[in-house]
């Protein structure tokens, strides 16, 4: 096998893999980027309901989870969610923002994929995919790579940049290469767990869930000290939506989760006057005013709120009240890697450079993206960390070689 040399091997061709590339190659450096997928950046293409929450503009380094919160400042300073989208207006792809301060695609994600390879592809990087790493090696100066696959080769570098990812959606090729590489040249990986996930219950609370699966309702989702304040949806294996997936970074087994619906709401307050307009009305009838129908017949079953509202004292409205905005449940796990959108967790920050995203034990050794122990919240922050992490590597290989 005849040996190549590039002056940079990126492994991953996700968005942190590309974002590195463009810049790593942008004074003339010889970047090849591999990916053992038949197609790149294959994440931000189902991302987004297929319109790619690309960034968020109200990102800061408060937004992630990691043993060591103040790590990400540099990068997330240096590259901005600005930043990203002067690059997208560049390329003439049409955006909108929702709520929370969320950017999607007008049309499709796969503008962004096509926008990073044709950066890509103005400054000569290599793509080769359905290729993979079959061992890496370090002497003195230098790496030697083996790949296998399609684009099987031995290469000589100067630089390897782990892009790969975590654990997070395996049927999409998702494996813990990225840990074992660290783990292969001595970096501590800190503990991973699925992030961004659904939560599931046991079959005691499961069976009354099913009765009500489909049903969203916003609320206030807390775990501890931590709290999100978003939409929750109740499923056939447990709950689901925006404010659970975000709790479900921080949740951890036999913790319960609290769920305030109608949060902001004085719900006391329309109780009593519910009561005083008509006390004939029963109870579920009246909650049905204010929560969706379903929910509320299933509220009022599992807790015995029957009869006239009428009749129920100030007491039972209060315990009512009480209980809607502050409804404690234990989930027994969550759906795992198999839909978790990140992993939590991952390469100890210990061990890298916060401005360059190098390792300080090897020297041309970098991790990037969602393989490091940087987790987003969900809401694009996931992604503009990737964007933020390829850029600060990419560009301090690039000055490396200048």
């Amino acid at each position: 096998m005849q040996l190549e040399t590039f002056d940079t091997v990126i492994l991953g061709a996700g968005a942190a893999g590309m974002m590195c590339a463009i810049h790593a190659a942008a004074r003339g450096g010889r970047v090849l980027v591999v990916d053992h997928a038949k197609a790149p950046g294959e994440k931000i293409r189902i991302s987004g309901g297929g319109r790619c929450n690309f960034t968020n503009i109200g990102t800061s380094a408060k937004n992630f989870i990691s043993d060591n919160p103040h790590f990400s400042k540099s990068a997330l300073g240096r590259y901005t969610p600005h930043d990203f989208i002067a690059l997208v207006e560049k390329h003439g792809i049409a955006w909108h923002e929702k709520t929370l301060g969320q950017l999607f695609c007008d049309t499709s994600a796969k503008q962004i994929v096509a926008m990073l390879l044709d950066e890509m592809n103005q400054v000569k990087c290599e793509l080769r995919l359905r290729t993979m790493l079959e061992s890496i090696e370090r002497d003195m100066s230098s790496f030697t790579v083996t790949l296998g696959g399609d684009g099987a080769a031995k290469i000589r570098c100067r630089h390897f940049v782990v892009a790969c990812g975590g654990k997070s959606i395996p049927k999409m090729g998702a494996t813990g290469l990225g840990y074992q590489i660290a783990e292969q040249f001595g970096l501590a990986v800190t503990e991973t767990r699925p992030a961004l996930v659904p939560l599931t219950f046991g079959e005691d609370v499961l069976a009354g869930f099913r009765d009500i699966a489909g049903v969203a309702a916003s609320a206030g989702v807390s775990c501890g000290k931590t709290a999100f304040e978003e939409a929750l949806l109740f499923t056939h294996r447990g709950l689901s939506g925006p404010a659970i997936l975000q709790i479900s970074s921080y949740w951890r087994e036999r913790q319960p989760i609290r769920i305030a619906f109608l949060p902001g709401d004085d719900v006391s307050a329309s109780l009593a006057s519910a009561k005083r307009e008509n006390g004939r009305r029963a109870i579920s009838t009246v909650l049905s005013d204010i929560l969706p129908k379903r929910l509320a017949l299933y509220l009022a079953e599992t807790h015995g709120w029957t009869g006239p509202i009428g009749e129920a004292s100030d007491r039972k409205l209060a315990t009512i009240a009480g209980t809607l905005q502050d409804w404690e449940v234990f989930p027994i796990g969550s759906e795992g890697y198999r839909t978790a959108e990140v992993t939590l967790g991952g390469v100890d920050t210990d061990g890298l450079n916060s401005r360059t995203m190098a390792t300080k034990a090897v020297e041309g050794l970098y991790f990037i993206g969602e393989v490091v122990d940087v987790t987003g919240w969900l809401g694009g922050y996931n992604f503009q960390w990737a964007w933020s992490s390829g850029w600060a590597a990419g560009t301090a290989i690039s000055e490396l070689a200048g």
